[in-house]
């Protein structure tokens, strides 16, 4: 490494960390007490790294080298417990994380296994983290309203590692002893900054601490890369958008279904490599009058016929600019019936705070007025 002065250690693994400690004269095992510093302690600065001597953190400081945590700018709070944080990063930009306890057990949160009773004692059972993996989106979803923001850019390894770090630093809490799922459903696309995704992941999983089991990603449909996914040597699970039953119907909803429409992006499904008691997971948003018809359900059964799949219903969480609106309860319920009646593994994930707009496709709220407000 010779330019150092971009050099953030948040986002770097552990051969970065020894060529980094090597790069400035020191032995390889002070990478392993960087590690340690950054991903489990989650410090913010050097002057925190007790591990390393005076000298030496004020030499990496000198350089210009930063622990690169970013930094909590503001979060709300919602009457289910939910928190929607606003995370800034250096160059001023900013996304959301959203932090959702679920004192019973219930659908959220994919994945959990049985653990230790230390979460219980906080009060919760276990709890889901949503992050983001861009600042906004670019796949233009029809009744999403991070999509009315656009995309403007790619998040590092390190600034996607960097919202969970935060707020577990935040709820002090860790996946060592409390159960943490992860869901890489926030703002963007994570499968077109797919690079440092699955690095972020590499890096949740070895460092951090988190269990794949317990991670899942969700995709509007890349279908190039759900083939190179499924040949990681370490992932989360997968999920898919599906939202529509045809072709007419997604490529109105998710214009992206114009570069890989159902029969390719199905035929994707039924080729991933599944785990021992995996399925792939499809994610349906529910539009009244639009998808949520019998005739819907009846096609969504057709295209998941061979698949080992579950599916998620997700009643349209409302916002300003979305010219939807939401189904009646009765419509989802009858929805589910049919898929469940022909054997789909079928649930209705809860809103979890759509007060504070931090539900399934609401996160644009406060990045919006940052980003106004950037110079």
């Amino acid at each position: 490494m010779s330019d150092l002065s971009q050099v953030a250690l948040l986002g770097l693994d552990r051969a970065e960390l020894t060529a980094l400690a090597e790069s400035v004269g020191e032995p390889a095992y002070r990478a392993q007490q960087l590690l340690q510093a950054v991903y489990r302690q989650r410090v913010d600065s050097f002057e925190k790294i007790s591990t390393l001597p005076q000298q030496l953190r004020a030499r990496l400081a000198e350089k210009g080298i930063t622990v690169g945590m970013p930094r909590i700018e503001q979060r709300f709070v919602s009457v289910d417990g939910t928190v929607r944080y606003l995370i800034a990063f250096a160059d001023g930009q900013s996304v959301e994380t959203v932090w959702m306890p679920e004192g019973d057990g219930g659908e959220s949160g994919e994945g959990a296994g049985d653990s230790e009773d230390a979460s219980a004692a906080r009060g919760w059972g276990r709890a889901t983290i949503c992050i983001s993996s861009q600042v906004g989106c670019a796949v233009d979803c029809q009744f999403c309203l991070t999509a009315l923001l656009g995309v403007k850019r790619n998040l590092s390894a390190g600034e996607i590692v960097g919202q969970v770090c935060a707020v577990l630093k935040d709820q002090k809490v860790s996946p060592q002893h409390d159960r943490i799922n992860l869901v890489f459903m926030g703002m963007g696309e994570p499968f077109l900054n797919y690079d440092n995704f699955i690095k972020a992941v590499r890096l949740l999983v070895q460092e951090v601490g988190l269990a794949e089991s317990r991670m899942t990603v969700s995709t509007a449909g890349i279908v190039p890369r759900i083939s190179e996914f499924g040949r990681e040597a370490i992932r989360p699970r997968l999920a898919i958008s599906l939202n529509a039953s045809n072709d007419d119907l997604r490529t109105r909803l998710m214009p992206l279904n114009k570069k890989w429409n159902l029969e390719t992006l199905m035929a994707a499904a039924r080729e991933f490599p599944l785990r021992n008691r995996e399925r792939v997971t499809f994610e349906y948003v529910l539009l009244q009058n639009v998808n949520d018809l019998r005739e819907n359900a009846e096609e969504v059964v057709g295209l998941l016929r061979g698949i080992r799949a579950r599916v998620n219903l997700i009643a349209l969480n409302p916002g300003p600019g979305i010219d939807f609106e939401t189904p009646a309860d009765e419509s989802v319920a009858a929805f589910q019936k049919i898929l469940r009646d022909a054997g789909i593994l079928t649930f209705v994930r809860r809103p979890r705070g759509r007060d504070i707009y931090a539900a399934c496709g609401q996160l644009k709220r406060t990045v919006e007025i940052a980003t106004a407000l950037a110079p």
